[in-house]
């Protein structure tokens, strides 16, 4: 079999014994040979739903504060992109459960973690957790909970049922509506810490840009404006000590020398003025960045919060 890629057909069997890192020469050039992580994972699933990417997934691990040895449940596996970021952070003794209500979406997530060899970590069952809760666990305790559900509202009565004192839950919701209706339940059920995330990527573009330093010479201001010749109104009004100045008098030369300034940039003596103005200019370079003006990255609201038992 044969894969077209952008520098070149690509046979596969000649990854077959490879070692990861090795480079396969192609026609335009090389690729390198990549063990697979979660990462890679996500970039290339077959999509059965929409699925998280790595600032939501980051966010979720991060507050959910998972470790080596969790015991996290999963309610909505979906296309398994969570779930291999979830087994790779809880590796080697924690263990995932993940449920879905499909069956069919349920059969190749086993599947796919039993070629990517997480199976003995994550344990995926078909269930409608909203209408059947978590009661297969019980009384097993877990340390996190997350809901990626249409109506996480639902079980989250049952999610606290088998969720440890302290132990942190989170709704992924697309809607501002359903995460109205998630703290409300949460607030009701006496969780605590509630908070609510939108993972927004905002790219920053970094290059780099030169412009001329210029260099001013002490040169009077007769010599750079020789066409001048003042008039009355260029005067200063003064009173009895001289010290008061008409103002009326001091914009009428500003905008007369503006004008002036204007009329020697069109004539012949531009390029005269612009030799004794500016000479030797110096090249500076420096880095510049802008904001790309296309925001992207919502695919939805995180909201978590922390389990208190009285």
């Amino acid at each position: 079999e044969v894969f077209q890629t952008r520098l070149g057909a690509l046979r596969l069997e000649e990854l077959i014994g490879k070692p990861y890192g090795s480079r396969i020469q192609c026609s335009k050039g090389n690729v390198i040979v990549l063990d697979m992580t979660p990462e890679i994972w996500t970039l290339l699933l077959p999509h059965r739903t929409q699925i998280l990417y790595g600032p939501d997934i980051s966010m979720i691990l991060m507050n959910l504060q998972l470790r080596s040895g969790s015991l996290v449940i999963e309610a909505g596996t979906g296309s398994g992109s969570l779930s291999h970021s979830i087994a790779r952070t809880i590796a080697p003794n924690g263990k995932l459960f993940t449920f879905d209500f499909h069956e069919k979406r349920v059969e190749i997530a086993r599947k796919e973690f039993r070629e990517h060899k997480i199976d003995s970590i994550v344990n995926v069952q078909q269930r409608d957790v909203c209408n059947e809760g978590f009661q297969c666990l019980e009384p097993l305790k877990v340390d996190a909970v997350f809901l990626d559900l249409p109506n996480p509202w639902e079980a989250i009565e049952s999610a606290q049922r088998v969720l440890k004192n302290g132990g942190k839950i989170c709704c992924f919701s697309p809607c501002i509506e359903q995460v109205q209706r998630s703290c409300q339940m949460l607030a009701k059920l006496n969780f605590l810490d509630i908070e609510t995330i939108e993972c927004v990527l905002r790219p920053y573009e970094i290059r780099k840009a030169s412009y001329e330093k210029l260099k001013f010479c002490d040169t009077a201001k007769d010599e750079l404006f020789p066409n001048h010749q003042p008039n009355q109104n260029d005067k200063c009004s003064t009173n009895e000590d001289h010290t008061h100045i008409d103002n009326d008098n001091a914009i009428n030369d500003t905008n007369k020398r503006l004008r002036i300034l204007d009329e020697e940039k069109n004539d012949d003596q531009k390029s005269e003025n612009d030799e004794k103005i500016v000479k030797d200019n110096e090249v500076i370079n420096y880095w510049v960045t802008y904001m790309n003006t296309e925001i992207t990255g919502h695919s939805g609201f995180l909201t978590f919060a922390t389990n208190f038992i009285c």
